[in-house]
């Protein structure tokens, strides 16, 4: 009898748990939902076509007045980092995930233009961009991961 309660107690907990998360993972956006709904007001408003469909690109943000998430991470370091972190910005061709944070689980990911995985160049400077990027975002539990050009993981950091 004791085991079976202990079972279901277990199982009433883990479902409470998963309610939570899921709850928040869509209230403590920051705001994100929002924006993303003016841009796309404004994308609709300025640049559609007659039949409802946009003229827009969907991969330029210039468009909305916002620069790529690679073209904020290097801005910032240029302007606060180190001679060595700015150059291993240099490096970065792509940042993913960094404008998606709810303090649950923070995953951003940058990639590089380094060959050879984690025994290659890159490794070193990875772990530069990689604090680099802890400076620029700040997270409760975020993860942020560096990519070669061939998308092996070469380093990881806490941001």
């Amino acid at each position: 009898m004791g085991m079976k309660s202990r079972i279901a107690l277990g199982a009433v907990v883990g479902i409470v748990v998963i309610g939570a998360v899921s709850a928040n993972s869509g209230d403590t956006e920051g705001g994100s939902g929002d924006k993303g709904t003016s841009a796309s007001a404004e994308q609709r408003s300025g640049d559609t076509k007659p039949d409802g469909g946009s003229n827009a690109k969907p991969a330029e943000d210039k468009d909305t007045g916002k620069a790529p998430q690679a073209e904020q991470f290097k801005a910032f370091v240029q302007k606060n980092g180190t001679p060595q972190e700015k150059e291993a910005i240099s490096h970065v061709t792509k940042v993913q995930g960094a404008d998606e944070q709810n303090d649950i689980l923070d995953a951003a990911d940058v990639y590089t233009d380094f060959t050879g995985g984690i025994m290659g160049e890159g490794t070193g400077p990875a772990k530069l961009i990689a604090s680099a990027f802890a400076d620029w975002k700040q997270s409760d539990n975020g993860l942020v991961t560096v990519y070669d050009a061939d998308g092996e993981i070469i380093g990881n950091g806490s941001f």
